[in-house]
């Protein structure tokens, strides 16, 4: 039993492991994501709230535009790719 241990730690410390980590985790976090819009397109965000859209992990952050309009912007929570969303209210 311990052996079986050992061999599975080893595994998943070498990279080889059973558990793909990368897909638990995103790379930008939603902090990370509502900062970035925060400084980059200087706008107002109002709420932020990551969701899966197409088997894809995504921030959804909720900003107000310079002219008082709402808009959802989508953070890719992978690359931190930023899209605006066609919904707006």
């Amino acid at each position: 039993m311990n052996r079986i241990l050992c061999l599975l730690g080893a595994l998943s410390f070498s990279g080889i492991g059973l558990f793909n980590t990368k897909t638990a985790f995103a790379d930008v976090s939603l902090d990370e994501a509502a900062q970035q819009v925060r400084q980059n397109r200087q706008l107002r965000v109002l709420g932020a709230k990551t969701e899966r859209i197409d088997g894809k992990q995504v921030h959804v952050i909720r900003v107000l535009t310079p002219n008082g309009r709402v808009q959802h912007l989508r953070v890719n929570a992978e690359t931190g790719h930023i899209q605006e969303s066609s919904g707006q209210n």
